[in-house]
């Protein structure tokens, strides 16, 4: 009798779920293997394997879809501050003893050069901002509502789509992904005098040109802490989550 194709569910929503999913499809072919995008924005790409967009409606929605699906492994590759979505994976492995594998790339550290402020919220980032600062905020689209009160600075926000939330008529907003390079960032902080940068501690390389800019400009940064997120087998690395993955897939056939 031939055993069952394992089914990979890969949580997506960052530069290396894209590449995962490639890398995970040429790696398993004998498995199947599903994509989720939250939806959070609509210009999404194209990974080349049968994918989902949307919520699941919490942890009990994301039981069903598993259920339907044969779910046997999941990769939760979503962004580090996508909180919600990661505890309800986790939850549901758990209840369905699903192996769970989350790529979690390591935080950003300030060197000795940075004027790094760490703090825990949004709202605590929003009041470490002084009086007059011109704020390069790099936050994402649902949390600017969270720093539109301070009326009494400038902010330049970036985003890949316009918030739901109206921004004050002196701020700016740029429509885009990140640049990799340090010196866009640099040439941009320049333009608009920024005087101060407020960002997520996401990790990885793909948005770490801000933090670059900032160190060269000796610009003061105001880091988001991550949320607290729930226990879970980890991998730093796509490479390195892979090789865990052979190892689980090996196992259970």
């Amino acid at each position: 009798m031939t055993a069952k194709a394992d089914h990979i569910l890969l949580l997506a929503g960052t530069s290396e779920a894209r590449q995962l999913a490639g890398t995970l499809a040429e790696t398993f072919p004998e498995s199947r293997l599903s994509a989720s995008f939250a939806g959070a924005v609509r210009d999404l790409p194209d990974l080349g394997v049968p994918t989902r967009v949307g919520g699941f409606g919490g942890t009990k929605g994301l039981l069903a879809f598993m259920r339907h699906e044969g779910i046997t492994v999941i990769v939760d590759a979503t962004h580090p501050f996508a909180a919600q979505m990661s505890r309800n994976a986790a939850e549901a492995a758990k209840m369905l003893k699903v192996p769970l594998v989350r790529l979690e790339r390591p935080c950003w550290h300030p060197g000795e050069a940075d004027a790094w402020t760490n703090v825990l919220s949004m709202d605590d980032a929003a009041e470490a901002l002084p009086d007059g600062a011109r704020a390069f905020l790099a936050i994402g689209r649902k949390e600017i509502e969270r720093f539109t009160h301070r009326n009494d600075i400038f902010g330049l926000v970036r985003m890949i789509e316009p918030p739901k939330t109206r921004l004050p008529s002196a701020w700016e907003l740029i429509l885009s992904r990140p640049p990799a390079s340090a010196d866009d960032e640099v040439s941009l902080f320049l333009e608009k005098n920024i005087t101060h940068v407020v960002t997520k501690n996401s990790g990885g390389s793909r948005s770490y040109a801000k933090i670059e800019a900032a160190r060269v400009l000796k610009l003061p940064v105001i880091m988001i802490a991550r949320p607290e997120l729930p226990e879970a087998e980890t991998a730093p690395t796509n490479s390195a989550l892979v090789d865990r993955l052979r190892q689980i897939l090996a196992r259970g056939s």
